[in-house]
């Protein structure tokens, strides 16, 4: 095991330009990961080692980054790590997963000596391959010195929320709040429109005042605008799972959270409509305005 040899393990959407970004500025050797050939084969063209074997990954690399879709494969690749793993090393999980699975793989892995961080991402895949994602981590400060100039190589902000599973509490709070105002552009531009408006100048006028956010701006005008929802970016199917983690916690930690369960249905509607359920996520849109024809088309 080599303590300066990172591995990264899941190249897809948002893994793939993080670890293309590891391998270009942390100055370690990267070894990308994934059952995929197509992202390792895109791996080998700009100079990264590559493999499909975690066993390998475990036994070689002194940290090991993990970006799964869900707790569901992030508890599987721990499980294959784990055997193979010795003191000494890390593991940075940037998956959006369950806070009570968090601290429980990280008690597993803290008990063989195996140093873990809870390190999620927000913002767009564009935010990837740029490296300015956000990152909440969930770490001791010992462990958060040692990976944040790591983590810093994807990301231009970076925020320590407190011990293991604080990153994800963070993280999954933001896609309830995210998600549910998204759900309040996407009525709010139904009835607009219905009532004769146009949807450009609603929106830009919104943004003019104090209904302003990130998301009128982003979400609302780059995508609920034209009404066109790309494949290959962060799903309708995925947000239903973050927000099912949202709503879990928050019977964990005993709130009642209407507004969310009410956003919950409406991505689980979408999510029945074929196609959608693999659109980016903002088609939700399609729920409430049945007469839109959305654009789905494959992204890249």
């Amino acid at each position: 095991m080599n303590t300066d040899t990172i591995g990264f393990i899941g190249l897809g959407v948002m893994g793939e330009p993080m670890c293309h970004n590891l391998h270009k500025k942390s100055g370690k050797s990267v070894i990308a990961c994934d059952i995929d050939p197509a992202p390792l084969h895109r791996a080998r063209e700009v100079g990264l080692e590559a493999s499909d074997s975690l066993e390998q990954i475990a036994r070689r690399c002194g940290t090991i980054f993990i970006s799964m879709p869900s707790g569901v494969q992030l508890e599987q690749v721990c499980g294959s790590l784990m055997p193979h793993m010795t003191p000494g090393q890390t593991i940075v999980d940037t998956t959006t997963a369950p806070v009570a699975l968090t601290k429980e793989l990280a008690a597993k892995f803290q008990a063989k000596g195996i140093d873990y961080a809870d390190a999620p991402i927000a913002r767009t895949r564009q935010a990837a391959r740029d490296g300015t994602l956000a990152v909440m981590v969930g770490a001791s400060a010992e462990v958060f010195a040692r990976v944040e100039p790591m983590i810093a190589c994807y990301a231009n902000v970076i925020t320590l929320c407190g011990d293991v599973g604080s990153g994800q509490v963070v993280k999954i709070l933001n896609n309830m709040i995210v998600a549910e105002t998204v759900n309040a552009v996407a009525e709010a531009l139904t009835i607009g429109r219905r009532a004769g408006l146009d949807g450009a100048l609603l929106l830009d006028t919104l943004a003019k005042g104090s209904a302003d956010s990130f998301v009128l701006r982003n979400h609302g005008v780059n995508a609920m605008l034209p009404g066109v929802f790309p494949l290959r970016a962060f799903s309708v199917n995925y947000m239903l799972k973050d927000m099912g983690y949202a709503i879990d916690l928050a019977d964990e930690t005993g709130v009642e959270i209407k507004g969310a369960k009410t956003t919950e249905d409406i991505l689980k509607e979408a999510a029945t409509k074929g196609v959608l359920a693999d659109a980016y996520w903002p088609a939700l849109l399609a729920v409430i305005d049945p007469t839109m024809e959305p654009e789905t088309p494959d992204g890249d």
